[in-house]
């Protein structure tokens, strides 16, 4: 009898435990991800049980070719986000054992990025691209894939503005509907515990 006691008394004390440890973000997570439109390194940063705000800055890659395939222009060119997100399901998780660590699982985001005409590396020479600003509602999902490692998805609809007015040859800047579709794999390191 005692002994049961016991271990109901510690299998408890884990449940609760864990229960309390793993429903909040991280508060402070460095990563590095690639995909197949570019390569990023980004912080989250906790601001809440469930919001953290992630800040990033990478190089996204654009690829022109022709109807048969061929890759005829390529360009990258730098990359600044920022992106509060809301982690709106880590309870849920932590209920059904599944892992929140390195803030593994869906979330919410607004997605702001700037692209600035720094640089653009390409094949061709003394090329530019029309900076621009945009905001993305998107939903998301990320997944451990090991201890360091980890997946992410997340698809979006928002606008984009173009600063066509900081080139000679336009007059006029412009906005229009944008598309955020990503799938992105990474290395994450959590710098500060929950």
């Amino acid at each position: 009898m005692k002994l049961k006691t016991i271990i109901l008394a510690i299998a408890l004390l884990f449940i609760f435990k864990t229960d309390a440890q793993n429903t909040s973000v991280e508060k402070s997570i460095w990563g590095i991800q690639t995909g197949f439109l570019g390569i990023w390194v980004n912080n989250e940063l906790k601001l809440s049980e469930s919001f953290a705000l992630r800040s990033e800055i990478g190089l996204d890659l654009d690829v022109f070719g022709s109807d048969f395939g061929d890759i005829k222009t390529y360009l990258t060119y730098p990359v600044i986000t920022i992106e509060p997100r809301w982690y709106y399901n880590f309870k849920k998780r932590v209920k059904k054992t599944k892992r929140t660590d390195g803030n593994s699982g869906n979330f919410i985001a607004l997605k702001t990025s700037y692209h600035p005409d720094w640089f653009v590396i390409s094949h061709y020479e003394n090329i530019s691209i029309i900076s621009d600003l945009s905001i993305v509602p998107t939903w998301g999902i990320r997944r451990n894939i090991a201890k360091h490692f980890n997946y992410e998805t997340g698809i979006g609809i928002g606008y984009r503005y173009l600063f066509y007015s900081n080139h000679t040859n336009y007059r006029e800047n412009e906005g229009e509907l944008w598309f955020n579709l990503h799938l992105r794999i990474g290395y994450k390191y959590i710098s500060r515990k929950k």
